[in-house]
């Protein structure tokens, strides 16, 4: 991992940053990570520059950055993954993160009050201020920022290509007549229809087993809370959703998949999510 530090020394009220720079922003667009980096650079004297090359590296240079605040240059999932080890070594309470978004999928940064320009979000990370918001945590520990879907939602190859570095046509071309000349898959998979679930919120049912669902979404609710709906299948007339807020989330029933922020987990046959208000701090434009 390559570590870059700024010219001149810091005063004591200069703010102390480490900037790490996830490896799949580089490879999808360096002139926007210079960009970023450079209004870093001039505008917090002493910052620390971190070119991790993968995960592992991306864990180490979180752990090892003293006091100084982390600001992650990347897409969706980089900010995720700052927030779910963080989270994990227990010191989100102490810990504002900064964001300049850089990548295919950054939907959820914009969703969360970041500024889409590399410019613009390099000066909110200068300038800004901590907003403080909730944070869902499953029980295994994992985090959602933003939406929750049941099952997977929408086609999510544009942001997979990006978070593997993918972003030559030529190679997606490729992948598409492999996929054409590949044997048809049979139509159905774990989570691709209308399947039995349990859906309680703060211990109540909102929908049992005997009821088929088309989907369950869980997004940001007042603070404190998750807002739920759940969207049973129909047969003729559309039914109406049924919704619910509350702190806990519970699904259970036939094994699903779930899309948390812009990763897809599962199978599984139940999951708990609980709604921890207030629990981390982004810097937004003030």
């Amino acid at each position: 991992m390559a570590e870059v530090a700024t010219s001149g020394t810091s005063s004591a009220t200069s703010d102390q940053l480490l900037v790490v720079i996830d490896p799949v922003a580089r490879r999808a667009d360096g002139e926007s990570v210079r960009i970023a980096r450079d209004v870093l650079r001039a505008g917090a004297a002493g910052a620390k520059v971190c070119l991790p090359d993968g995960p592992e590296e991306f864990a180490r240079a979180l752990a090892r950055r003293g006091s100084r605040r982390p600001v992650v240059v990347g897409d969706d999932r980089a900010l995720v993954r700052a927030v779910e080890l963080l989270h994990r070594h227990r010191e989100l309470a102490g810990c504002a993160l900064s964001l300049v978004p850089v990548g295919g999928a950054v939907s959820l940064a914009r969703s969360l009050g970041v500024p889409s320009g590399a410019v613009a979000a390099a000066r909110a990370v200068l300038d800004g201020a901590e907003r403080r918001m909730d944070l869902l945590v499953d029980d295994s520990d994992g985090v959602v920022l933003g939406a929750l879907r049941i099952p997977p939602l929408g086609s999510p190859s544009p942001e997979r290509d990006s978070a593997d570095g993918v972003t030559h046509p030529w190679l997606r071309t490729c992948r598409s007549l492999v996929r054409t000349l590949a044997p048809a898959r049979p139509p159905a998979a774990p989570g691709s229809g209308p399947t039995r679930l349990r859906v309680e919120v703060d211990g109540e049912t909102l929908v049992d087993l005997h009821q088929s669902v088309e989907a369950v979404s869980v997004v940001p609710g007042a603070p404190g809370t998750a807002h739920v709906e759940v969207r049973p299948a129909s047969v003729g007339a559309e039914a109406s959703p049924l919704s619910a807020e509350g702190r806990t989330v519970t699904v259970s029933g036939a094994h699903f998949r779930y899309r948390a922020d812009a990763a897809v987990s599962g199978p599984v046959r139940t999951r708990t999510w609980e709604v921890r208000e207030g629990a981390w701090g982004l810097t937004v434009p003030g």
